[in-house]
């Protein structure tokens, strides 16, 4: 299964030397068009095409294909040539590292609806959407809601002019410290609060690297329900 094999692509990524190494540079931070944004190539490469790749070859492949786009808007932003492609690669990984664990919610949705029952787009991100079921003759329109300890930490996208057929359904994807992992308990031996409660989320697990990722239940409950109404 597909699912499978991008579990052992996620399990395989060095989570912690990418964030040390692009985590304090954040030089590329303007608006970006568009056509040199690497949204539109990330479901391109690992959902159209299937196209597991580390980070380093999707961003080589991402050069490779918007290289006159990228060095134009570069040049418009007036920023000297080392300054941004020293920035580039930390900008794009921030944008790639939320992505692929999106992705993989696809791929886990898929598990559990069907084969072909999911679409993901940079035209359905843009319309609100990270990824649409259609099953049964029903549309979810899936939205990944990112918390840190009970905190939103992620914008909600823009409503859309073009608005999506169907339902939305808001999935909860919880970010919290590695510390809570490495260090689960207090001093007094309980279980710290965010890991305890993280344990007890049916629809989330963690990878070892520190990845977090949705598991089938999340889908199978909306399945469910589906399947009865359909009786």
């Amino acid at each position: 299964m597909l699912v499978d094999k991008f579990d052992k692509f996620l399990h395989s990524v060095d989570l912690k030397a990418y964030r040390d190494k692009y985590r304090p540079i954040k030089i590329v931070e303007m608006d970006m068009p568009k056509e040199v944004q690497a949204i539109n190539m990330l479901y391109k490469v690992y959902w159209d095409q299937k196209k597991f790749l580390s980070f380093g070859d999707f961003y080589k492949e991402c050069l490779n294909s918007q290289k006159t786009e990228i060095e134009s808007f570069r040049q418009k932003t007036t920023m000297c040539k080392d300054c941004f492609y020293r920035g580039l690669p930390a900008r794009i990984y921030r944008t790639w590292a939320s992505i692929i664990t999106q992705i993989h919610a696809g791929y886990v949705a898929e598990s559990v609806f069907g084969e072909d029952t999911v679409t993901m787009s940079g035209e359905l991100d843009h319309r609100g959407a990270d990824f649409q079921v259609k099953y049964r003759s029903k549309i979810l329109n899936y939205q990944v809601k990112k918390k840190s300890l009970g905190r939103e930490v992620r914008q909600e996208k823009p409503k859309s002019k073009n608005p999506l057929p169907g339902k939305f359904v808001d999935i909860k994807y919880e970010v919290s410290s590695s510390d809570y992992f490495e260090n689960p308990k207090k001093k007094n031996g309980e279980y710290k609060l965010p890991f305890k409660r993280f344990q007890e989320n049916k629809e989330l697990k963690r990878f070892p690297n520190g990845f977090v990722i949705f598991t089938p239940y999340a889908f199978e409950q909306k399945k469910k329900e589906i399947d009865q109404a359909s009786k």
